[in-house]
């Protein structure tokens, strides 16, 4: 394939990286997509029942701090993985002094809701926040990290991500406040893993096909 004209890469080739198969991109980030997306509310909701609010916080916590220790032991998103766990004890801290689990499981309803405003600054500002990201799921080099395209498409996956995240805060907020910790997790569930599921497959399957047709064979 051709490299589109116009679109010149900074020094290096994209046939010396490794091969982005499925199960490699996915054993790469499937862990901490788990973290994001719906492991912290299972846990929480199923000690709830069974202990308690408090028992209910600490387990979601362990669980989650887990995951994330054992991918920042084997080197993946050391960056990423820190500031998650900074905020799950941080919600941890403020839902056992609240005694409330509304308190809870707001915060990480907030975050998204920031995370959203974030992805979308982040594309005005130049550094989509899909392509900080993207580097759980594949060792981008930094000269391609640095390239046009890699910015191009990583801002369009971020544009999605925000509008995504903005909406799902918002809707989760209204049933948190108006159905309780049962609705929420009904909703939590139905727009969050099958609709991230969807967005990473996506996601993951567009820069593929973007980035494969920038390759340009090696000479034989």
């Amino acid at each position: 394939m051709v490299r589109p004209a116009g679109e010149p890469l900074a020094p290096g080739s994209l046939n010396d990286l490794p091969e982005p198969s499925w199960s490699s991109l996915l054993q790469r980030g499937l862990p901490m997509f788990a973290v994001e997306g719906f492991v912290p509310v299972l846990v929480f909701y199923g000690a709830l029942q069974a202990a308690g609010l408090a028992p209910a916080i600490v387990a979601s916590t362990v669980a989650c701090a887990a995951i994330i220790a054992w991918q920042l032991r084997r080197g993946h998103d050391v960056g990423v993985g820190v500031v998650t766990l900074v905020f799950l004890l941080i919600q941890a801290a403020v839902g056992l002094a609240s005694h409330s689990a509304t308190v809870y499981l707001a915060q990480p309803v907030v975050l998204s809701a920031l995370w959203g405003i974030a992805y979308l600054g982040s594309v005005a500002a130049g550094r989509p926040l899909v392509g900080v990201f993207a580097t759980a799921w594949y060792p981008f080099p930094p000269w391609f990290r640095a390239s046009r395209p890699y910015r191009r498409e990583f801002a369009m996956q971020s544009l999605v991500w925000g509008f995504y995240c903005l909406s799902r805060a918002g809707l989760r907020l209204a049933i948190l406040v108006s159905s309780g910790v049962g609705g929420f997790l009904l909703v939590s569930v139905a727009t969050g893993t099958p609709v991230l599921v969807a967005l990473v497959f996506w996601g993951i399957w567009h820069a593929r096909r973007a980035f494969t047709q920038l390759a340009v064979p090696a000479a034989g």
